[in-house]
């Protein structure tokens, strides 16, 4: 499920079930119903401290068939804590829009990724939904590093995913692939972020090392 892996072709992520994003795809967070709640982030988490309230932000939701989970997902620092909430929420589209079957991402992918990153993200999605396949199971994704720099205007963030217990399923036949015998389940993610004018993180670009970090 990795997203833009760079040790694993596209198409090999998709045949192995490895999964992503992001979000860069979503405090703790549970599993959503279909579209559905955030049930680990209360109203107010949704908007980071740095960005102005007037920004309304789309709402994500998750089927209760893939359980997306953020460990640690928090920072003391107000402008970090910024970046991990937008991060979290791109991840959560991207997943979303695999799950919806929405190969350009959707609304909300487009609004917490910029054009570079938007891009990026349709390619990842579309390895699934070109092949018929959604996910399920249960995605950690933890360990989260930030570092703003740019006066504030581009953040670098670091995180990692445990696919063990991640699997695709085949539309049509219900086929569920998991992670390969053999092949590290953990995978690190290496994300660039810009600020937009309106003050949401976007994400710019996302690359990932499988077997680049453990529990």
């Amino acid at each position: 499920m990795a997203r833009r892996t760079l040790t694993t072709t596209t198409a090999a992520l998709t045949t192995t079930a490895t999964l992503l994003l992001t979000a860069c795809g979503g405090g703790s967070d549970s599993s959503d119903d279909i579209k559905g709640a955030d049930t680990g982030r209360s109203p107010s988490a949704s908007t980071p401290a740095s960005t102005p309230p007037s920004v309304k932000r789309p709402t994500i939701t998750l089927p209760s068939s893939f359980k997306l989970t953020f460990e640690n997902w928090t920072s003391s620092d107000p402008e970090e804590q910024a970046v991990l909430n937008d991060a979290k929420e791109e991840v959560r589209a991207g997943y979303a829009a695999i799950i919806a079957n929405e190969p350009d991402g959707g609304d909300a992918l487009a609004f917490y990724d910029t054009k570079n990153g938007l891009a990026q993200s349709r390619e990842w999605i579309k390895s699934y939904t070109g092949k018929n396949v959604t996910v399920i199971g249960e995605l950690p994704v933890f360990d989260p590093k930030v570092t703003v720099v740019g006066g504030g205007k581009t953040a670098s963030l670091n995180y990692c995913t445990d696919e063990s217990k991640a699997y695709t399923k085949n539309r049509e036949t219900g086929k569920e692939v998991g992670n390969p015998p053999g092949k590290a389940p953990e995978v690190a993610y290496m994300v660039t972020l810009r600020r937009s004018a309106q003050g949401v993180w976007q994400t710019d670009s996302v690359t990932a090392q499988r077997g680049g970090c453990s529990r």
